[in-house]
């Protein structure tokens, strides 16, 4: 269930809630007693099936997002470095599954005192290749991260990717050696990047997203959110 992730389930577990069905039964004031009044009321609501915002169709869209609850783990790249390539990935296969890639990647860092701090970069080219996000991303979150070095906990990381354009034929660069030169799509390192992703995106196309993968995201642990009800839940960060 959308809005459930690994904290919210082990404390719902520990009253005995398993099922849809159980939370929908649950007296709304021990719900909200467990859980806090705003998720309390929103869970209670969604597990009834009523939602108040509009469906919208037809809509193009101005980001392409994920976000993964780790519940309180250490703000270290050991943990955030596994987590942000696996978000990475999903994220990249579904822009080029739509033929998309973006400037603009945001990073959110949840604390553990639901505290959140957001930064971003705009890029020269728009990128969807994985590994280009996830590199972009760990710098991001290194940096949020030593802008609040009282912050040792995390209990939430996310990534969005927004001003999206339809992907065109790409400008080929001169390699001129520079670091961050496989972030640049024209460049060699670039392009065998996006080769790459595009063979990984075929094979799991034809037998299923588990068939292959990076290592650093097949080896992480699983995440609790089902896509498919992670991309209901997409939105601007």
């Amino acid at each position: 269930m959308w809005g459930v992730g690994p904290v919210t389930k082990a404390r719902l577990a520990e009253s005995g809630v398993l099922t849809i069905g159980q939370l929908a039964r649950m007296p709304g004031r021990s719900l909200e007693r467990l859980l806090g009044p705003a998720a309390g009321e929103k869970l209670s609501a969604l597990a009834w099936n009523r939602d108040p915002r509009q469906i919208r169709t037809h809509r193009r869209a101005r980001s392409a997002g994920a976000q993964s609850a780790i519940g309180r783990k250490p703000a270290e790249e050991r943990v955030f470095g596994p987590t942000l390539a696996y978000l990475a990935d999903r994220i990249g296969g579904r822009l080029r599954a739509k033929s998309l890639a973006g400037r603009t990647v945001t990073v959110r860092v949840r604390f553990a005192d639901l505290r959140s701090v957001t930064r971003s970069v705009t890029l020269d080219a728009p990128i969807s290749t994985t590994v280009s996000l996830a590199e972009i991303a760990e710098e991001l979150v290194r940096a949020a991260l030593a802008h609040h070095p009282q912050e040792t906990y995390i209990s939430l990381l996310a990534i969005s990717v927004s001003h999206l354009e339809k992907e065109s034929r790409l400008q080929l660069e001169l390699s001129l050696g520079l670091e961050n030169e496989g972030r640049r799509p024209g460049s060699k390192r670039g392009m065998a990047r996006y080769a790459a992703d595009r063979a990984i995106d075929r094979i799991r196309d034809r037998f299923g997203w588990a068939a292959i993968g990076y290592g650093s995201v097949a080896l992480a642990i699983a995440r609790s959110v089902p896509d498919e009800f992670r991309e209901l839940a997409e939105q601007d960060l």
